[in-house]
């Protein structure tokens, strides 16, 4: 089998990949016809409401996350993922429900978001370390990159879905359909086999479980400067769901269908950058801060974009760049860190990560009232930009290293280890 696509050799994480990805198709699904609800049926295109909508969703993320990654270290995570998709399935039907009978009101999606919130929280930690007992460690980077690349596979067929099946019949039945897509990967869960998993130790009950999470990611600036990077990304520069809707039906005076299109077309980008990172035998850090360059050009280029055709262009590379740099981000870390901890880890890196959306995402959509629509992807670009100045000038003064850009032959960030004063050697040069 082609390197790739390696980690599909395994059995159990093949009938997983296949479950989740039909489920994926259905998140993408549901994540359009929530917003479309929200922006066309229930408000008068309000971009604050949006952004409301989009931060109840995530800031469980960041309030859980500790406890979240407790509970991934301490049980089985089959278990666990059966009983948060089951809850995922019961908001989407609820809401599916609620909006096909006419009943449905802008605080009951403010309270459905929330719900949904806190499953994911719980949900995303056990899911992010469930790969590393599906797999051996040398398939590990590989499997996350795969799970990527399903998630942005359904990230490529939902929303196009999503926008022809609001046309043709309902933003209720919309939500139905995503409803169903659970019942995959909970069958995929109770068929795989028990006895080829390869559990982590179980975490010990006992007090200072969080703190010694805490610590150990504290102990660990390596981790840290990951977390900075995908912090600024996540909270300024990931609100698609509120770009995207707002350039699409304000700026460019767009429908559902067009809407949806958008989603589809990023994630030809997102997808191929996917598949491109499951070939890569290990993430590096160079990677991550040459797809974070990208991602401020190609963000810029899409903040300025005159036309829609020009703009669904430009979120080609921004979904390429993104994704690149996420699954990069991703892959360093759950590589690098102690299998007892990775749990809680992996938590405060998706709380990090996603956590900062309920900060983002209110501001975005202050932004794209005041503002404009643009200027909700414009404030990314500058922010991710500022990020990337001050982490290399840290990097040059407190980690001894020289990050420089390098045009010759091909373009390319080149990360020098440089040596202390004291010592006479010789220049030592990695790049990472």
């Amino acid at each position: 089998m082609s390197p790739t696509f390696s980690s599909l050799d395994v059995r159990n994480y093949r009938i997983y990949a296949a479950g989740a990805f039909i489920s994926n198709i259905g998140t993408w699904m549901g994540r359009v016809a929530q917003d479309w609800l929200v922006l066309t049926e229930l408000t008068n295109h309000s971009s604050s409401a949006l952004g409301i909508v989009t931060g109840l969703q995530f800031l469980p993320f960041l309030l859980l996350a500790p406890w979240a990654g407790m509970i991934a270290d301490r049980y089985p995570k089959r278990r666990i993922l059966a009983i948060t998709q089951t809850s995922l399935a019961l908001s989407s039907l609820a809401l599916g429900l609620l909006v096909i009978s006419g009943a449905a009101e802008l605080w009951m999606v403010y309270g459905i978001a929330l719900f949904t919130g806190v499953a994911t929280a719980v949900d995303n930690p056990a899911r992010q370390t469930f790969v590393s007992e599906m797999v051996p460690r040398d398939r590990l980077a590989n499997a996350v990159s795969l799970n990527s690349a399903s998630f942005n596979a359904g990230r490529l067929v939902g929303p196009g879905v999503a926008g022809l099946t609001i046309a043709a019949f309902s933003t209720g039945w919309t939500l139905m359909l995503n409803t169903l897509t659970f019942v995959a990967v909970l069958l995929a869960l109770a068929s795989m086999r028990s006895s080829e998993l390869r559990p982590a130790p179980a975490l010990a009950r006992g007090k200072g479980a969080i703190r010694d999470g805490v610590a150990y990611v504290r102990s660990r600036p390596d981790i840290q400067l990951v977390m900075v990077l995908v912090f600024v990304l996540g909270t300024f520069g990931m609100n698609f769901q509120i770009t995207t809707a707002l350039m699409a039906t304000k700026e460019f005076g767009k429908g559902p269908e067009e809407y949806g299109l958008l989603g589809s077309i990023m994630a030809i980008g997102s997808l191929t950058a996917a598949l491109l990172s499951a070939r890569r035998a290990r993430p590096r850090l160079r990677i991550l801060l040459v797809a974070l360059v990208g991602f401020t050009i190609s963000s810029g280029l899409a903040a300025l974009a005159p036309s829609y055709p020009l703009f669904a262009l430009a979120l080609v590379p921004v979904g390429l760049s993104a994704l690149t740099a996420l699954t990069t981000a991703n892959a360093m870390v759950q590589l690098t860190v102690d299998p007892a901890m990775r749990g809680r880890v992996m938590a405060l890196y998706m709380a990090i990560f996603m956590g900062g959306t309920p900060l983002g995402a209110p501001v975005i959509g202050w932004i794209g009232d005041v503002w404009g629509p643009r200027w909700t992807i414009g404030i990314g670009t500058i922010a991710i930009g500022i990020t990337l100045v001050v982490v290399s000038v840290w990097m040059a003064r407190h980690e001894n290293v020289q990050v420089t850009y390098e045009s010759q032959r091909r373009p390319r960030i080149r990360i020098r280890t440089l040596p202390q004063p004291e010592v006479s050697e010789p220049v030592h040069e990695a790049v990472r």
